[in-house]
């Protein structure tokens, strides 16, 4: 295959895959509560990293290793997205609705004449919504690589292991160009808006879409995505 064609449909491939549903819903949870367009990027870049780290480990695995290695492996991987979806949005509802503590310090203090209250502050750790998109995006990556290795194989015709590293590696490209475009997608009428009780339903949403996935995903669903 010429290598200008197989860069462009390999990261049109990367770029098709990061919007399977189940990566789109789940990180919506976390890119609906992003404050700035920066941080949507990030943010996007961890999930990203995350999914490509695993996904070219298993996907070279999986061409060294075929069909044994995809059987009794990969198939109860499907299983743990599900459960992360759905952990996920019960998280985010438990957190958008406060049942569950924000964690922060606390400290007394008075103003002019009044008497002296407690204020608890939390204060926002930014890597822990990179380190929680990275370990979505392992997930992720974990539970999709079949489908990498037959596009490598079949598509474009990959025969030999440094091909198939090659793919990845532009493949990858495709997945962060998606996931960033997605994310800022998302996250820009919120910034423009800031408007709470859109955020807010914004974040319900995502979270309802995360369980009902992950509720489908264990009953047998296919998967979705919007360019096929």
């Amino acid at each position: 295959m010429d290598p200008i064609l197989f860069i462009l449909l390999a990261v049109a491939l990367g770029f098709k895959h990061s919007y399977d549903a189940d990566h789109l819903v789940a990180v919506s949870n976390f890119l609906a509560r992003s404050t700035s367009l920066r941080k949507t990027t990030l943010m996007s870049v961890s999930w990203a990293a995350g999914h490509m780290a695993t996904a070219s480990i298993i996907t070279v695995l999986l061409y060294l290793g075929r069909d044994a290695f995809l059987r009794d492996v990969l198939g109860p991987l499907e299983i743990a997205v599900a459960v992360m979806l759905i952990a996920l949005g019960l998280l985010s509802l438990a957190w958008e609705f406060e049942i569950l503590p924000k964690f922060g310090h606390a400290h007394r203090h008075r103003h002019d004449e009044e008497a002296e209250h407690e204020h608890v502050h939390v204060h926002p750790r930014p890597y822990r919504d990179h380190g929680a998109m990275f370990g979505i995006g392992i997930v992720h990556g974990l539970a999709s690589n079949d489908e990498l290795l037959i596009l490598f194989v079949s598509a474009l015709s990959v025969t030999s292991l440094a091909g198939l590293i090659l793919g990845v590696a532009v493949f990858s490209a495709g997945v962060v160009i998606g996931m960033i475009s997605f994310g800022l997608a998302l996250s820009y009428p919120l910034q423009r808006w800031d408007k709470r009780r859109v955020r807010r339903a914004v974040t319900i949403v995502a979270a309802f879409l995360s369980i009902l996935y992950g509720v489908l995903i264990l009953l047998g669903f296919g998967g979705f995505n919007p360019f096929r």
